[in-house]
């Protein structure tokens, strides 16, 4: 009996040593994306879910409007502000480049998420990426469309302000022979507008056998396009990432699949590394990541949501992965939320 008190006490000791080490520490997670795109939705539920986890504050800034000179001045005041630990996108890496650089000068840490790559990453001397690489996505969707016969396609672009989002284009034309630069429509982010861009297109080419778009802001009002043309059994649609509109969708068949990014490891994991990083007094970014392997609440979350992150040396992939018919009732659980 003793003996377990003690260890008790050991237990607490070093629960207080570790809340104690992050007690007031400060992080700030800067994106790119409008206010009214719902995939940040799940990013946020990641991130708040990583606050609780490791006893700290985040800020959470963003563009309302995805506009991103808006976004280089919150780079600019989170490296005023010397705040313990930035996670920030790569929403355009000549664009961002002199903030983040300038943050990095300040010694605060700095890991990048979602958009941009690894590479561009260390070219800004951040310490870690964690996202999904987008031509892969690309290409993996595009390699499912040439088994279905698919040559000719429309990528629905709502995010065309961000380079990166191109490379999701590229990859799928590449895969199936297609021109991605004639492919690709600039749709914007608002629902009509986007609607009536795609209806437009839809009509001008009706030879067009396959439409891809880029997110929920953009699949939902596709979806009533193509509805609209009574191209529902005809058009071969495909999406990146899940809500509950796509997910039913994808049940009914109208949508072949959603390629999940796994958002919610995109605001938990960079929010977690920069904590224990904190707590444990190191800059060595894969010391960190073992932790964060090891970390029971972390391994708890990952479980529960059916998550399945890849841990390699020059970064975390979130994915791609692919809901489909077979898979969409355990996504569909936590889509919006978790997923």
């Amino acid at each position: 009996m003793k003996a377990a008190v003690k260890w008790f006490a050991m237990l607490a000791a070093v629960t207080f040593s570790v809340s104690a080490l992050a007690a007031g520490a400060r992080f700030v997670v800067i994106s790119h994306a409008p206010d009214a795109d719902p995939f940040w939705n799940v990013v946020k539920n990641g991130i708040a879910d990583a606050e609780k986890d490791f006893g700290i504050t985040v800020d959470y800034r963003n563009p309302p409007n995805g506009d991103l000179a808006d976004m280089v001045h919150l780079l600019d005041q989170a490296a005023a502000r010397n705040y313990d630990g930035v996670a920030t996108t790569i929403a355009d890496y000549d664009v961002v480049r002199g903030p983040v650089k300038s943050i990095v000068a300040r010694g605060i840490p700095v890991v990048t998420f979602n958009s941009g790559t690894a590479k561009q990453n260390d070219a800004l001397g951040a310490l870690l990426h964690v996202g999904q690489p987008e031509y892969v996505a690309g290409r993996e969707a595009g390699e499912r469309a040439k088994a279905a016969g698919i040559k000719r396609f429309l990528c629905v672009n709502n995010n065309a302000t961000n380079p990166d989002s191109f490379e999701r284009c590229r990859g799928f034309a590449e895969a199936i022979g297609a021109d991605f630069k004639k492919s690709t429509l600039d749709s914007g982010n608002d629902p009509t507008e986007v609607e009536n861009k795609v209806f437009a297109a839809l009509h001008k080419a009706p030879d067009t056998q396959a439409v891809l778009a880029l997110g929920p802001t953009s699949a939902v009002p596709t979806m009533r396009a193509i509805r609209k043309l009574g191209l529902t059994d005809k058009i071969w649609f495909a999406t990146f990432d899940i809500t509950s509109e796509v997910g039913k969708g994808i049940e009914a068949g109208a949508v072949k699949f959603a390629i999940d990014q796994q958002p919610y490891l995109q605001g938990y994991i960079p929010v977690a590394l920069l904590a224990i990083m904190k707590q444990d007094k190191t800059r060595d970014i894969q010391k960190a990541v073992a932790a964060l392997q090891a970390n029971p609440q972390f391994q708890q979350r990952i479980k529960t949501y059916g998550l399945t992150p890849r841990f390699h040396a020059n970064g975390v992939d979130t994915g791609p992965g692919f809901v489909t018919r077979e898979n969409v009732g355990i996504v569909e659980k936590y889509a919006g939320q978790y997923r």
